[in-house]
This record gives C-alpha cells, structure tokens and sequence, in this order.
C-alpha cells in the first residue's frame, strides 16, 4: 500500500470532517434531544427480538388453516391479542361484517375433440403433514361470478390489454368465448376484467412453469417451486376500483351499515373466473389449433402453444358460490404516547391466509409480534415513546384488503388528524431488504436500514442492498447514482397488500418493507404453504425474520420519539421530477390529436423544488434547543400533514375512492403502480383534454403541498 504524503492526508481528513458535520445537521433534529439515549434504547430493542420465538409463532398461527370467516382465523386473532395484552400492550379486536363468497360448485370439463374433467383440487404430499389438514378452502378465484358456460377455449398469454392487441392483429376474437391467460405480468383479477371488456364470457388463469415451476428449479417437495398440482387461490375483485368490502365502499362495514345491492357493488365480475394447475390446464391447452403464438407468448409447458378459437374445442365451465358475509377480526394494540398521544405511528400486516399461509402472511406477522414485545420489555425498563404506537394485525387482506380498509373507512376522521405514518409488512424471506413508499421519508428509512446488521453479518442491511444494486447497474448513469446518490431510492407503492388505505385513499405516510429475493418460491396461496415449506426453503433459521423486526421496531421507535419527524422533501421532489420527465415522453410518442398541457405540472414541480429548499435549509442550521413543546407539535403536525395535500377530493377519473394524485394501482395493473397517474394513464388511453386537466389537478396538489413545506420552513424558523 502506498502511503498517503501529510498535504493529502490533511485535505482527506478535512473532507471527511465536513461530510459528518453536514450528515450529523442533517440526522439529528430527527431523534431524541439526547443522540446518546436515542443510541442506547435503539441498541437495547435491537438486540431483543428473538429466532427461537419467531419460529414458535409461526408454528402456532400457521398450524391449521385460517381463511377470513373459519373458526381457526379467529382463534388466531384471539391468541394473538392474549400475547399483546400479556406484554403489556393495551390489545382489543375490532369486527366487521364482510361479503365473502366460497364455492358451492365447480366445474371444468373438456368437451370436444376428446374429453376431460379438470381435477381442482391439490393432493397431500407425505413429507408435509399440513397438506393432510381438513378445512382448507378449495381453489377458487373470490368474488368471480356465478355462470354455466359452454364455448370455444382461446389462449391469451396473460390477459393484459396488449395482448388482446396482439390478438387484433391476428384476427382473432374472444367475443363469446372462454379465455386462459396464465399468471404473471398483471394482477389475476385484471385478467378476467379485459377478457369481459372484450366480450369473453369465462376465464380460466393457470400458473404456468415458466413463471411458476419446474422452469425455475426443482418442485415441491424435492424443490421450492410449485409442483404440477400447486394452484394460485385468490380475488380477483376490481380493487383498482376501490378494495374493502363490495358492498359498504368508502364507509366501515360494521354491523349496521348501510349496504349495496349485490348487483349494485362495482368491483363483483361479471363472469365465471377459476385458477388451475398447469397439470389441468396441459389437457386444455394441447387441444388448441390454429395461429401458432408469438414468441413471448409460449410458456414451458411440452406443446406448442397456439391461440385457438375454433370451435372444435368446447370448454364447460360452472360455477357457483354462497354469497354470505363473513366476521372479520383486526387485532388493535397500543402503546400510549408520554408527550404526543393524539400522534399515531401505526404498524401493521395481515393474519388471515388462504390456507395455512407459513410464508403469506404469517412470516411478516411473526415480525410486528417480536415487536411489541420486544416494545413491551422495554416498557418494563422505564422507556416510553413520545407518540402513540400501534400495531395491528388485519383480517381479511387477500380477499380484498378487508380488514385493513373497513378499519381505515370507519376511524377515517380520527385518522386524518392523528396518522403520522403507517409502516406494512406482508410475508417476508431470506435475502435483501426490500423498501417501498412515500418518497418523504424515502431518507428516513435509508438511514433506518444503516443502522440495522445484515442477518449474514456483512454489514448493515443498506449495504447488502447498494452492493447488490451495483453488480445489477448496466448503464452509466446507474452505475453514477449509486457512487453520487446519498440515498438509494425507494419504489413507489401500488396496491397489493394494506397500506392502500391509508396511502392511497387518506393521504397518510406509508412504507412497505420485507426482505426476498433468496427463497425461490411456488407455493404462492396454495395449501404447500406451509411451516415445513418454510422451515426447509426460506428462512429456516428466522434470521431475516428478525431482522424485518429490527428494520420495522427501529423505523417505529425513530417516528415516535423524534424531536422533528423525519419527513425530507429534496428527495420527494426529485422523484416527481423523475415521474414528470416520463410523462412528458409518453405525450411525446403518443401523437396526441389535439396540444397536451403539461405546463402547470412542471411549473408546480418547480415551486415545491423552491418549498423543499427551503426546508432542507432550515433543518440544517436550525437549533432545538430552547423549543417549546407547543412549538414542536405545531410543526410536526405541519409534516405529517403534508402527504395529506397530495389527495384530490375527486379522486380519479372512473375510480374517486383512490384520491393520491401521485402513486396509485394502475387501472388495468392491479398491484403495480402508475405514478402521476391521472395523467399517465389519460395519455395511455388516449383521452388527450382529460391528461390536460389531471396536469392542472396534480399542479394544484403540488401547489398545496409546497405551501405546507413552506409554512414549516417557517415555523422551523421562528418566522
């Protein structure tokens, strides 16, 4: 090694003096008074979640099947707010009342040219012993439509609407036909909404081993993908037209709500939907004729794959299902603020599953329980937060975000004024530590995951992920962000899982967080999803699992006992900046008929650039000493208050429950996120004056939201 000359070794250490000087401006408004505490309570909760203890709760909620409405899904949620309440969590259960169709009768058969009954149904294997449990739900798609349908079979690829395109182009036709798109590449419930847009009057969705199989690697039992048997349960509720309950949208689906008509809920379909194995859907598909497909349309299934149509193949579908409303339970615990109680830090992830649900969602559930308790050890030692904390674990979430949704509906008002942020997690594995949300605290949670190790004791968990993102970078400018950016940047919230609610529909602060990308999978919503498939192909050995508790414990302890919470502004406007810069370029390749406007969106960009500055100043030069408590709770009701002003009380076009004018599911997405999403997708569909009027919309939103950045700047100067 070569030894640095005094002159250089100066000027290095000068550097690095500045750069921790700026960092240490820049961290410490956000934490406790004294850093020393802040340190020393942050060790003390980090060191006390435990694997022993996360394997015991996934053993005992994963141990027998718990879908929405069962006698087990209770029982869970009552065991669950025992251990709340023995830890000393102040924990109840808040009902509500449901519509949750299961089947009555299901139906699949092949007609002609040969004939065939499709099996439905997934057959134990002996080395899982869940597999055998009674009581599990059948395969099934929720809130698909009852119907007797005989037709011709079209394969579709996935069922977006860039393949019917594709179908266009061939001549081919859906129109009174039964469709089978495979999983993959869209939510499952968009795929039966544009096979009905297209005039399809069934739709079958198998999982096909490209995606979701032996393509990827060995199958269940010998491997953790999904076997010939595996079928992907799940709604296919319209939920980019509003999630929760079909029949009470916008209000909480309590007792004596008032309620739609059946007939009358938007997000019920309108055709009979059903998922299959690829070991059903192989008889299906080997009789289809015709075009042969593209090439990015042929999975890995031993056939050639054509569209079909012809009318020598007839498929029977029928279903039917009980239309009844079921109870769901959300556990509520609490842990009161010393000094900010009317502050809320909420936690949260669902318990209800499919069948037995090891992986979705008991892994993430195991987390937010090590939590409060470990919260609770510390309650014994004299620790108290500032805010409000409160975890809860939803009900309901995989038919449609019930739980989560009619919990935020009912309290909606109380929410508005409390809700600081909402921290979600959904099932968690092995491997890196996944960050999603709102771009204000898009530097908080970096900073977060800094301070957490690496389960493999390779540095923190930021580390893990920056080092993964730089072998992945395969542009300049990639490989340039990752040595220049400060922060890594965060992905943008969908839908998908229960922080819809509350980011999408109140405006309020959330993050998604879990670690993956090691445990391969295949057992997605089917009953292989199991304690055995775990414990021998993800995290074994809980090591991930707890760190999701150190991530989410110490993003919790950071929000509620700040000084000034740390919501940053710099990092959010640059990422809309990102999000207008794309939007432009859409107008730009779609050709539109008739002048798009844009120019109220960039110019709202650049008065929140000047309203974010300005912030960031005074965060760094400020001082707290001296502050009144009255004057702190003023400003940070300014902060947490401001993804607020990203909502339209309008909502957006064809969908007003989804009012966040940045970050929305997209229309004919499902999960995946559609950013600036007025105006993106008017300019996708071609609705040229509507993409004029969203940029004025979100301008206004923009314009609202700079003025609350610009009123704390002030208060955080005393002007």
């Amino acid at each position: 090694m070569r030894r640095l000359s005094l002159p250089r070794t100066f000027i290095m250490t000068a550097s690095i003096l500045a750069f921790v000087l700026v960092l240490q401006s820049l961290i410490a408004p956000f934490h406790f008074s004294s850093q020393a505490q802040t340190q020393n309570w942050e060790e003390k909760f980090r060191a006390l979640p435990r694997a022993d203890l996360l394997r015991e709760y996934m053993r005992v909620l994963s141990a027998e099947p718990h879908h929405l409405g069962s006698a087990q899904d209770k029982k869970n949620a009552e065991w669950m707010r025992d251990k709340l309440n023995s830890w000393g969590l102040q924990a109840t259960i808040e009902e509500y009342q449901v519509l949750f169709p299961t089947p009555k009768e299901r139906v699949l058969e092949l007609l002609a040219p040969t004939k065939f009954t499709a099996t439905l149904k997934e057959p134990p294997v002996a080395e899982d012993p869940d597999s055998t449990d009674q009581n599990q739900l059948p395969t099934y798609n929720a809130y698909a439509a009852d119907g007797d349908v005989t037709a011709p079979l079209v394969y579709v690829n996935y069922g977006i609407p860039a393949d019917y395109e594709q179908l266009e182009r061939m001549g081919v036709s859906v129109k009174g036909k039964i469709v089978i798109a495979r999983y993959g590449a869209s939510w499952r419930g968009i795929k039966p909404k544009v096979a009905y847009e297209h005039g399809a009057i069934g739709c079958l969705i198998y999982s096909d081993p490209k995606e979701d199989g032996y393509y990827q690697g060995d199958v269940y039992p010998q491997g953790p993908y999904r076997n010939e048997t595996g079928v992907q349960r799940g709604s296919v509720m319209d939920m980019p037209i509003h999630p929760g309950d079909p029949l009470t949208p916008g209000i909480g689906a309590t007792k004596d709500a008032k309620r739609l008509a059946r007939e009358d809920a938007k997000t019920i379909l309108k055709i009979p939907v059903l998922p299959i194995s690829y070991g059903d859907a192989l008889p299906l598909l080997r009789q289809l004729r015709g075009a042969v497909v593209p090439d990015a349309w042929r999975g890995a299934l031993p056939l050639t794959y054509h569209v079909g149509g012809n009318d020598d193949v007839k498929v029977h579908l029928k279903l039917s299902f009980n239309w009844t409303q079921a109870t769901t339970y959300n556990v509520i615990a609490r842990i009161a603020g010393s000094t900010y109680p009317d502050e809320w830090i909420i936690r949260g992830n669902h318990h209800d599953a499919w069948v037995n649900g090891a992986d979705d969602p008991v892994s993430g559930m195991c987390s937010v329980l090590e939590e409060a308790r470990a919260f609770g050890e510390l309650l014994k030692q004299g620790w108290r937060p500032k805010r409000t904390m409160i975890f809860c674990a939803w009900d309901g979430e995989e038919q449609g975000l019930l739980g989560s949704t009619e919990w935020v509906e009912h309290h909606a008002e109380e929410l508005k004024q409390k809700a600081v942020a909402y921290i979600n997690t959904d099932s968690t594995g092995k491997g890196m530590l996944g960050m999603s949300g709102s771009h204000t605290l898009e530097r908080f949670i970096n900073d977060v995951a800094r301070a957490v190790p690496d389960p493999k004791g390779k540095g923190s968990a930021w580390e893990i992920v920056k080092a993964a993102r730089e072998r992945g970078a395969t542009t300049d400018e990639a490989k340039r962000e990752l040595r220049e950016r400060a922060d890594l940047r965060i992905g943008a919230l969908g839908s998908g899982s229960d922080y819809t609610a509350f980011i999408d529909h109140l405006g309020i602060a959330s993050l998604n967080l879990g670690f993956g990308g090691e445990s391969g999978g295949g057992i997605y919503h089917s009953i292989y999803d199991s304690f055995h498939w775990y414990t021998k192909f993800s995290d074994g050995d809980f090591t991930h699992t707890r760190a999701l508790a150190q991530v989410a414990g110490t993003a919790m302890m950071r929000l509620a006992d700040a000084d000034i919470l740390p919501f940053e502004f710099t990092n959010f406007v640059e990422t809309v900046d990102r999000y207008a810069e794309d939007v432009t370029r859409l107008a730009a390749v779609s050709k539109p008929t008739i002048p798009v406007d844009l120019k109220p969106l960039r110019d709202a960009i650049e008065k929140l650039r000047r309203s974010a500055d300005s912030y960031d100043r005074g965060l760094r030069t400020s001082a707290l000493s001296n502050r009144k408590e009255a004057d702190l709770k003023a400003l940070n009701r300014l902060l947490y208050q401001s993804e607020r002003k990203l909502l339209s009380d309008a909502g957006l076009p064809r969908r007003d429950w989804f009012k966040h004018q940045i970050y929305a599911p997209g229309f004919y997405t499902g999960y995946g996120v559609k950013t600036l999403p007025g105006v993106r997708e008017a300019l996708e569909q071609k609705y040229w004056e509507e993409a004029s009027t969203q940029a004025r919309i979100i301008g206004k939103t923009l314009d609202a939201m700079s003025e609350q950045i610009q009123a704390a700047a002030s208060k955080l100067l005393n002007r």
